[in-house]
């Protein structure tokens, strides 16, 4: 039995029609949707496959979507082929999916809790407070310079990095006001090192996430989280909020809290897997950002992506497949 890491998409990764193969083919894919209904009381498959893009992409509806096709890939996939998992990781509403992967969350209450996040998150801000930017070109100490100096200089706050992405790609969040001067401020050569193709682009996102003007959003997911069952993880799952691998119930809860607020350490997480010879991936959910991701990080990942029947297919004859 091969042994492999699972990992799970973020918010971005979304697309209307996401998951329908699985639907279409998979009698525990649509079990997956029909259950994912239920718990939440919002039909899924017509959500996931005929939603406009603008309504899959309001955070209420995108986390549930996401865990939802997350979770019918992950149970197709080890249902379809005999794989050992080593280890997981999720970006951010992803870590529920890896939760859930792990069975220390049952899928039902992870489904009602990510669609409460989704709009604990979206009402934390009132529109326009609050915004995103990526940044281009900086390192991970030249992004928190940053963030400080337009505190500092603007007056405005807070501002802090939200997602170490990759290497080069790093997403800051907080007030508008402070991002709105940053946008009319920002020269590469104020920077520490003068990085020269460094760049700021706004992000087109519903709300400053993970960054403290998120606090009421966690205050309000910690009670939602201390009501839930949680169990030890079967595997390792290196946590957005650390970075490292945690099993015990106790403390998968309290990251999952805290990560509503805080960085997402997407690169320190892949980082430490690679430290622990976690190098063969599978993304499992819809697209391939992820595969993107890791190989800015490190090209010695292997990741296979799962977006249509040829795919498992072919992960099927490469684990089949005898070793060089």
């Amino acid at each position: 039995m091969t042994s492999l890491s699972l990992l799970f998409p973020g918010q971005g990764s979304q697309a209307p029609g996401m998951g329908k193969f699985l639907y279409s083919e998979f009698k525990i894919a649509k079990e997956t949707f029909e259950e994912g209904s239920e718990a939440i009381k919002v039909d899924m498959k017509k959500l996931c496959f005929d939603a406009a893009e603008s309504d899959l992409a309001l955070t209420e509806n995108t986390q549930p979507a996401l865990l939802c096709v997350s979770t019918a890939t992950q149970r197709v996939l080890r249902q379809e082929i005999p794989v050992k998992t080593s280890a997981s990781a999720g970006h951010s509403i992803g870590e529920y999916a890896a939760l859930v992967a792990a069975h220390s969350i049952s899928f039902s209450h992870a489904m009602k809790a990510v669609r409460q996040r989704g709009q604990a998150m979206q009402s934390a801000v009132p529109k326009g407070k609050g915004g995103m930017c990526a940044c281009l070109g900086l390192d991970p100490e030249q992004a928190k310079w940053l963030c400080e100096w337009t505190e500092k200089e603007s007056g405005f706050s807070p501002v802090s990095p939200a997602n170490f992405n990759s290497p080069g790609q790093i997403v800051i969040s907080g007030s508008q006001k402070a991002l709105d001067w940053l946008k009319l401020n920002f020269k590469p050569e104020l920077i520490p090192g003068s990085p020269k193709r460094a760049k700021i682009i706004p992000l087109n996102v519903s709300a400053p996430f993970h960054c403290a003007l998120m606090e009421p959003a966690e205050k309000e997911m910690r009670q939602v989280l201390m009501a839930m069952d949680f169990k030890d993880a079967e595997f390792p799952i290196f946590q957005n909020v650390n970075a490292k691998p945690e099993k015990t119930a106790s403390l998968l809860r309290e990251n999952l809290i805290r990560q509503i607020s805080a960085s997402v350490l997407w690169t320190q997480s892949m980082e430490a897997m690679k430290a622990q010879n976690f190098f063969n991936m599978i993304e499992c959910g819809h697209g391939q950002v992820l595969k993107g991701l890791l190989k800015k990080i490190d090209e010695k990942f292997k990741v296979y992506s799962l977006n249509s029947i040829e795919d498992l297919r072919n992960l099927e004859k490469d684990l089949k497949a005898p070793a060089h």
